[in-house]
Protein backbone atom coordinates (compact mmCIF):
# COMPACT_ATOMS: atom_id res chain seq x y z
CA UNK A 1 0.00 0.00 0.00
CA UNK A 2 1.95 3.45 -0.57
CA UNK A 3 1.93 6.46 1.45
CA UNK A 4 -1.15 8.45 0.77
CA UNK A 5 -3.43 5.79 -0.04
CA UNK A 6 -6.99 5.49 2.17
CA UNK A 7 -7.23 2.75 4.30
CA UNK A 8 -9.60 0.14 2.78
CA UNK A 9 -12.77 -0.59 4.44
CA UNK A 10 -13.26 -3.81 6.59
CA UNK A 11 -15.82 -4.85 9.38
CA UNK A 12 -14.73 -7.99 11.59
CA UNK A 13 -15.48 -9.83 14.78
CA UNK A 14 -13.47 -8.49 17.91
CA UNK A 15 -12.27 -11.15 20.57
CA UNK A 16 -15.26 -9.51 22.76
CA UNK A 17 -17.59 -10.52 20.28
CA UNK A 18 -18.42 -7.29 18.70
CA UNK A 19 -17.87 -6.68 15.46
CA UNK A 20 -15.61 -3.29 14.21
CA UNK A 21 -15.90 -1.52 10.97
CA UNK A 22 -13.46 1.24 10.02
CA UNK A 23 -15.91 3.41 10.22
CA UNK A 24 -16.03 3.02 13.71
CA UNK A 25 -12.33 4.34 14.32
CA UNK A 26 -12.58 8.19 13.27
CA UNK A 27 -13.11 9.63 16.45
CA UNK A 28 -9.45 9.77 17.41
CA UNK A 29 -6.30 11.53 15.53
CA UNK A 30 -4.56 8.68 14.20
CA UNK A 31 -5.40 4.70 13.45
CA UNK A 32 -2.61 1.91 13.86
CA UNK A 33 -3.41 -1.10 12.44
CA UNK A 34 -0.96 -4.10 13.65
CA UNK A 35 -1.62 -7.43 11.26
CA UNK A 36 -0.08 -9.91 14.06
CA UNK A 37 -1.14 -13.57 15.00
CA UNK A 38 -0.77 -15.42 18.05
CA UNK A 39 1.90 -17.71 17.51
CA UNK A 40 5.19 -15.88 15.72
CA UNK A 41 7.88 -14.84 17.56
CA UNK A 42 8.02 -12.02 16.28
CA UNK A 43 4.83 -10.92 16.85
CA UNK A 44 4.99 -11.93 20.67
CA UNK A 45 8.21 -10.09 21.11
CA UNK A 46 5.85 -7.22 20.52
CA UNK A 47 3.10 -7.48 22.90
CA UNK A 48 4.16 -5.24 25.30
CA UNK A 49 5.69 -2.44 22.93
CA UNK A 50 2.14 -2.61 21.09
CA UNK A 51 0.66 -2.12 24.43
CA UNK A 52 3.12 0.30 25.89
CA UNK A 53 2.12 2.65 22.77
CA UNK A 54 -1.30 2.29 22.87
CA UNK A 55 -1.64 2.76 26.47
CA UNK A 56 0.35 6.54 26.39
CA UNK A 57 -1.88 7.20 23.17
CA UNK A 58 -5.28 5.93 24.12
CA UNK A 59 -7.44 9.24 24.08
CA UNK A 60 -5.53 10.25 20.63
CA UNK A 61 -4.87 6.91 19.06
CA UNK A 62 -6.77 3.80 17.97
CA UNK A 63 -4.45 0.75 18.04
CA UNK A 64 -6.40 -2.28 16.32
CA UNK A 65 -4.74 -5.70 16.03
CA UNK A 66 -6.04 -8.00 13.11
CA UNK A 67 -5.13 -11.63 12.74
CA UNK A 68 -5.41 -12.81 9.53
CA UNK A 69 -3.56 -16.50 9.33
CA UNK A 70 -5.54 -19.63 8.16
CA UNK A 71 -6.41 -21.19 11.76
CA UNK A 72 -6.88 -24.75 9.80
CA UNK A 73 -3.27 -25.17 9.53
CA UNK A 74 -2.02 -23.02 12.55
CA UNK A 75 -4.56 -23.78 15.19
CA UNK A 76 -2.38 -21.27 17.67
CA UNK A 77 -4.13 -18.67 15.40
CA UNK A 78 -7.81 -19.46 15.73
CA UNK A 79 -10.37 -17.00 17.11
CA UNK A 80 -10.95 -19.12 20.31
CA UNK A 81 -7.32 -18.95 20.74
CA UNK A 82 -7.41 -15.41 19.96
CA UNK A 83 -9.77 -14.39 22.79
CA UNK A 84 -7.44 -16.35 25.24
CA UNK A 85 -4.83 -14.19 24.37
CA UNK A 86 -6.78 -11.35 24.41
CA UNK A 87 -7.78 -11.88 28.14
CA UNK A 88 -4.13 -13.22 28.89
CA UNK A 89 -2.58 -9.93 27.82
CA UNK A 90 -4.86 -7.31 28.94
CA UNK A 91 -5.29 -6.25 25.41
CA UNK A 92 -7.53 -3.31 26.06
CA UNK A 93 -7.90 -2.79 22.36
CA UNK A 94 -9.60 -4.19 19.54
CA UNK A 95 -8.13 -8.15 18.01
CA UNK A 96 -9.94 -8.80 15.02
CA UNK A 97 -10.04 -11.72 13.47
CA UNK A 98 -10.05 -11.72 9.01
CA UNK A 99 -11.14 -15.15 8.73
CA UNK A 100 -11.87 -14.84 5.00
CA UNK A 101 -8.14 -13.04 4.88
CA UNK A 102 -9.94 -10.30 2.73
CA UNK A 103 -8.48 -7.57 4.74
CA UNK A 104 -5.02 -9.13 4.48
CA UNK A 105 -4.80 -9.28 0.99
CA UNK A 106 -6.25 -4.95 0.84
CA UNK A 107 -3.99 -3.59 2.65
CA UNK A 108 -0.84 -5.25 1.39
CA UNK A 109 0.01 -7.11 4.60
CA UNK A 110 3.02 -9.22 4.60
CA UNK A 111 4.00 -10.88 7.85
CA UNK A 112 3.78 -10.46 11.74
CA UNK A 113 3.64 -7.52 12.68
CA UNK A 114 3.08 -5.31 10.00
CA UNK A 115 2.25 -1.88 10.36
CA UNK A 116 0.11 0.69 8.87
CA UNK A 117 -0.48 4.12 10.73
CA UNK A 118 -3.10 6.26 9.30
CA UNK A 119 -3.89 9.92 9.81
CA UNK A 120 -7.24 11.40 10.94
CA UNK A 121 -8.72 11.45 7.37
CA UNK A 122 -7.43 8.12 7.39
CA UNK A 123 -4.94 8.01 4.31
CA UNK A 124 -1.68 6.18 4.76
CA UNK A 125 1.28 7.79 6.86
CA UNK A 126 3.70 5.26 7.75
CA UNK A 127 3.90 1.70 6.69
CA UNK A 128 6.45 -1.26 7.97
CA UNK A 129 8.17 -2.05 11.27
CA UNK A 130 7.56 -1.22 14.39
CA UNK A 131 11.17 -0.48 15.57
CA UNK A 132 14.41 -2.03 14.46
CA UNK A 133 15.06 -4.69 16.98
CA UNK A 134 12.64 -7.36 17.54
CA UNK A 135 14.16 -9.58 20.45
CA UNK A 136 15.05 -6.81 22.53
CA UNK A 137 13.45 -3.14 22.90
CA UNK A 138 16.21 -1.61 24.87
CA UNK A 139 18.34 -1.92 21.49
CA UNK A 140 16.10 -0.72 19.31
CA UNK A 141 17.76 2.29 17.74
CA UNK A 142 15.44 3.24 15.38
CA UNK A 143 11.58 3.64 16.98
CA UNK A 144 9.94 3.79 13.43
CA UNK A 145 5.98 3.16 14.91
CA UNK A 146 6.38 5.68 17.85
CA UNK A 147 8.34 8.50 15.64
CA UNK A 148 5.71 8.34 13.47
CA UNK A 149 3.21 8.79 15.44
CA UNK A 150 4.62 11.43 17.56
CA UNK A 151 5.70 13.49 13.81
CA UNK A 152 1.44 12.71 13.03
CA UNK A 153 0.54 14.06 16.51
CA UNK A 154 2.20 17.75 16.32
CA UNK A 155 1.68 18.08 12.65
CA UNK A 156 5.03 17.38 11.47
CA UNK A 157 6.90 15.56 8.53
CA UNK A 158 7.39 11.91 9.53
CA UNK A 159 10.82 11.60 8.76
CA UNK A 160 10.69 7.18 7.22
CA UNK A 161 7.59 6.85 5.93
CA UNK A 162 7.81 2.92 4.93
CA UNK A 163 10.50 0.55 5.85
CA UNK A 164 10.61 -3.08 5.43
CA UNK A 165 8.59 -5.47 7.70
CA UNK A 166 9.95 -8.13 9.16
CA UNK A 167 8.15 -11.36 10.79
CA UNK A 168 6.38 -14.51 10.21
CA UNK A 169 4.71 -14.37 6.67
CA UNK A 170 1.60 -14.32 6.69
CA UNK A 171 -0.26 -17.38 6.58
CA UNK A 172 -2.55 -17.93 3.77
CA UNK A 173 -5.03 -20.51 2.60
Amino acid sequence: MEIGTKAPAFTLKNTNGQEYSLEDLFDRELLVIVFTCNHCPYAKAYVERIKGLAEGHKHNVHFVLINSNDAKKYPEDSFEEMRKVSRLKGYFYPYLYDETQEVAKAYGAECTPHVFVFGKDRTLIYEGLIDDNWKDPDLATNTYLQDAIDSALIGAEIRVKETDPIGCSIKWK
